[in-house]
């Protein structure tokens, strides 16, 4: 039930594994301290590389988009975490809106939406779709590809208050990242939960702000299983002030890609690891795979050619990328059917509900996976990834996926906390 794994059965990757299951028990009860302090995301996402040498998350989406690809049997997980996490916000909730992304053409999106319908549906919650869609002027039905159909509502606003019609909900829950800024009906909202709150959009937050929340809870979480925090935790560092199609900051860009490159050498040295380092090169702020490049060497952002000037200058919404982080690259030696493949890790809550391997089978091991052509293979097995066997080898399957989840958590923490500091004033709320 497991999709073959072909990552080295030996070397320090196993030993890092090990670390994990010996330790199971600390992680959890620091976990647990955490959450206590910490108010988790009511979900997220986050992409995983697995290089054999180092385990660490490259990636963590606050609006994740691919519920369709969780294999079915994790569908109790799913609806238990949910109410979970419905439980701590708001328990006497009876009716939520749920505001998904402006696609009405995308199909895989659009059965995403449906998935988390129906999870929601599960906890006891009466869940209604509305539209940010200015062409949404009345209940619109799309036919999905699988059968199923998804009602759109025009959102209506009542003094500080979002609803539809006939719906006056308890709690708003985004599956909208806000690339293109908050639009005037969701702000200023009062006396409703707002899920995940307004700041977590793509329109304020920033990747490198994450990587370095998270470099604390690497640093903190290595400490407690005696690790070295490089083994769960990609270098960074960021470049602004940057206009791909002026070529304006390519030299201190360069710059910055060497300085990151230097350091990653004398890790792989230290490891006496014998690949060849890279970076990724990505916008700031934004998702869906957009404004990424693979670096070797500090030369290959001199000089860019004009494709690859407006890959990097726009992404999602338009939205121009003056600003970029410059991430440790991690190659991934996971392969399904024969393609690169990396696990993405789905959580609710502070739970991990299910996950899937993004594979793409044109990409090397060490380049962005998250690009078209990709497809997904879910990840099925008998057992949760939350409960590692310390009675089989590190490389079964429960212990293999348990590693994983304990670095998800990882990243969702380090959301969590993200999302506490950059919390805007109550001036800025209310604008």
């Amino acid at each position: 039930m497991v999709p073959h794994l072909t990552t080295a059965l030996t070397g320090p990757l196993l030993e890092l594994e090990k670390r994990f299951l010996d330790h199971a028990t600390e992680i959890e009860r620091w976990m647990r301290v955490q959450w206590q302090d910490h108010l988790p995301p009511f979900y997220g996402s986050t992409d995983l590389r697995n290089s054999g040498f180092k385990l660490a998350p490259v990636d963590l989406n606050l609006f994740p988009g691919g519920f369709n690809n969780l294999n079915d049997a994790f569908m109790p997980l799913c609806v238990q975490a949910a109410q979970a996490a419905i439980e701590r916000i708001c328990p006497d909730a009876r009716q939520l809106l749920l505001i998904p992304e402006n696609h009405t053409r995308n199909q895989f999106y659009l059965q995403n939406v449906a998935k988390l319908v129906s999870v929601l549906q599960l906890t006891g919650l009466d869940v209604r779709l509305g539209s940010l869609l200015p062409e949404i002027t009345a209940p619109t039905t799309l036919e999905l590809a699988n059968g199923s159909t998804l009602t759109l509502e025009p959102l209506e606003r009542h003094g500080a208050r979002l609803g539809l019609a006939d719906f006056e909900p308890c709690a708003v829950l985004l599956n909208n990242d806000l690339s293109g800024g908050v639009p005037p009906i969701l702000k200023g909202l009062d006396d409703q939960w707002l899920i995940p709150p307004l700041h977590a959009g793509w329109h304020v937050r920033r990747k490198s702000i994450h990587a370095a929340v998270y470099d604390r809870v690497a640093r903190d979480f290595a400490s407690v299983i005696g690790i070295d925090p490089w083994r769960i935790n990609p270098e960074f560092g960021v470049c602004s002030q940057i206009d791909f199609h002026e070529r304006t900051g390519e030299e201190r860009l360069a710059d910055e890609v060497d300085a990151l490159l230097t350091r990653i050498r004398e890790k792989y040295r230290e490891y006496e690891v014998t690949e060849t380092p890279f970076v990724v090169v990505k916008a700031d702020a934004g998702t869906y795979g957009m404004g990424v490049m693979t670096v070797r060497d500090a030369s290959e952002v001199r000089g860019l050619n004009r494709r690859q000037r407006n890959k990097m200058s726009v992404v999602k919404e338009g939205l121009e990328v003056h600003e970029v982080i410059i991430q440790e690259g991690v190659h991934t030696f996971e392969t399904v059917d024969d393609a690169v493949a990396e696990p993405v890790v789905y959580m609710m809550d502070h739970y991990v509900v299910g996950g899937f391997y993004r594979v793409h089978t044109e990409r090397a091991r060490d380049e962005n996976l998250n690009a078209p052509g990709m497809h997904f293979k879910p990840l099925a097995f008998e057992t949760c990834c939350s409960l590692p066997d310390c009675r089989q080898g590190p490389d079964a399957a429960p212990n293999r996926f348990y590693a994983y989840g304990v670095v998800a958590r990882l990243a969702l923490l380090a959301a969590s906390i993200e999302i506490e500091e950059t919390m805007p004033a109550e001036a800025e709320l209310a604008a």
